[in-house]
């Protein structure tokens, strides 16, 4: 959960440098280390002027996760609006000094990282010492703050990721791929290797996300749509969470919205799997799983975003899991038969279009 000051606040005593007004989605996709070492420079300075005045340094960040600093466009996904509401991270209030301390610290090991030329990973950074940060999503947040409050990629703060580390510096990609093909789990990724799912279709490129997926999962989908503008589509359970992931595919997140130029494509497809499908195929209701309150909860709130209006027959496939409060993962299909998927769904809708 993220930290709000509730002290009384005015003009930033602190990093009035950093809050430049360029757009992090209108720089470079990779920042030259000088730069971010100037970025933490002038953060510190900022920090070291106020305490030279006898004023309580504070750090200013963004409200990532304030859906009042975000605007929905088709053609690029959410995305934050310039001059968004900011928070204060003070160093005097109880209520925020451990996470400004917090931000400190990640800055310094960051600032080291670029001048060694060196990478550490999220996970590394809360190892490094797991007492002070107390878990892992604290370090997360924190690490997405930095980047937003500097306007610089993560990438180029060398935090990074799963292999490949480095998805824009691949260059000159090749393929005859005539499609991607976005898995949400990996057991139904396996299983479409064992069933030599490629045989049976077209040459495409698969990838799984293995649920929500990571920065640099989304930077490769993206590049591969830049590289090839070649269909994308999406394998997703029908459910809630499936249908959020699939979002982030397409349109972004809100936490993640200064970097939606980099990261969403909208040319994304739902190609299944459909509430539709369920009743079309006769998938037996003792097959399906009950709602929880947490996929009520959560598909009420998928429906209220600005994006669902743009997306009519979306609509209506939601509108189908609400009305039956009801269910299920990809796996249900073996229920038909134990290669359904491969063999028969996944072809057929490839051929006769069946995705929205």
């Amino acid at each position: 959960m993220e930290e709000h000051s509730l002290c009384p606040t005015g003009t930033p005593a602190g990093n009035k440098a950093s809050f430049r007004e360029t757009s992090l989605a209108a720089q470079e996709s990779h920042v030259p280390s000088s730069e971010v070492l100037e970025a933490i420079e002038d953060v510190i300075q900022g920090v070291i002027q106020s305490l030279a005045q006898n004023k309580a340094p504070v750090l200013t960040v963004a409200n990532r996760t304030d859906w009042r600093n975000i605007e929905f466009k088709d053609s690029v996904g959410l995305q934050m609006i310039p001059g968004c509401t900011t928070k204060q991270i003070r160093s005097d209030c109880p209520q925020s000094a451990r996470r400004f301390a917090l931000m400190l610290k990640i800055l310094s090991m960051i600032y080291k990282m670029v001048q060694s030329n060196t990478y550490a990973t999220k996970r590394d950074i809360y190892y490094s010492d797991t007492l002070l940060f107390g878990s892992q999503s604290v370090v997360d947040q924190i690490i997405n703050d930095i980047s937003c409050m500097l306007k610089i990629p993560r990438r180029s703060l060398h935090v990074a990721v799963t292999v490949p580390s480095n998805v824009q510096g691949i260059k000159n990609l090749t393929s005859h791929a005539k499609f991607v093909l976005i898995v949400e789990k990996d057991a139904t990724f396996q299983r479409l290797l064992d069933d030599d799912f490629f045989s049976k279709v077209s040459p495409c490129i698969m990838i799984t996300g293995r649920g929500i997926p990571d920065l640099n999962t989304r930077l490769l989908v993206r590049k591969l749509w830049d590289s090839f503008q070649i269909p994308i589509f999406t394998l997703m359970d029908a459910d809630p969470h499936g249908v959020e992931i699939m979002c982030v595919y397409k349109y972004g997140s809100v936490s993640m919205s200064f970097e939606a130029h980099q990261l969403t494509v909208p040319s994304v497809k739902w190609l299944g799997l459909l509430p539709s499908d369920l009743e079309r195929l006769n998938i037996s209701k003792d097959a399906l799983i009950p709602f929880t309150k947490q996929d009520e909860n959560k598909l009420a709130s998928i429906k209220k975003r600005p994006y669902i209006a743009c997306q009519p027959l979306w609509k209506k496939e939601l509108e189908i899991m609400a009305a039956s409060k009801l269910k299920a993962e990809i796996q249900v299909l073996t229920t038909v038969s134990a290669d359904y998927l491969s063999r028969v769904y996944l072809p057929n809708k490839l051929q006769f279009g069946g995705w929205l």
